[in-house]
């Protein structure tokens, strides 16, 4: 079995486990609450006030089971843009100090200048190995860009 080429130095980062699952379990939130709410107003004669009460929870709560699913961190020439759960922000190369991928930390986190940290959803430890190159691969790219500003 062959491994894959690893991605370019510049490549988006995406979580493989962070993709996936949470698109699955959206969608089963919307298709067992859909089947209760209908079971619901045949059987347990709800109205339709509850029934698209609990459809609307439905929806909801799969809309932002599926927002995990679009977490990334794409880098350009600036900077890095970081989309987490609920905060999309972009930092500077020269802001960042250091990527930080400690044992236990679900995820890798950035340090930067200003003494803030901001989180990188995209680079999980659930991935694995995969992970664990992902931040790597973070790392070597921030110090190939910090410094250099915009070309």
């Amino acid at each position: 079995m062959s491994e894959a080429a690893p991605p370019p130095l510049d490549a988006p980062f995406r979580p493989r486990r962070g993709r996936v699952v949470p698109r699955v379990v959206a969608v089963a939130f919307v298709v067992v609450f859909g089947a209760v709410a209908v079971a619901l107003a045949v059987v347990g004669h709800w109205g339709g006030g509850d029934v698209a009460a609990l459809l609307a929870f439905a929806l909801v709560v799969a809309a932002f089971v599926w927002r995990y699913s679009t977490i990334r961190a794409v880098p350009g020439r600036d900077g890095l843009v970081v989309r987490n759960l609920v905060v999309t922000r972009t930092v500077g190369w020269d802001e960042v100090v250091r990527v930080r991928f400690a044992d236990g930390d679900p995820w890798v986190t950035l340090d930067l200048v200003d003494d803030d940290e901001l989180a990188v959803m995209a680079v999980q430890r659930v991935d694995g190995e995969l992970g664990q190159e992902e931040a790597r691969r973070l790392d070597r790219l921030v110090a190939e860009r910090r410094g250099r500003g915009v070309r």
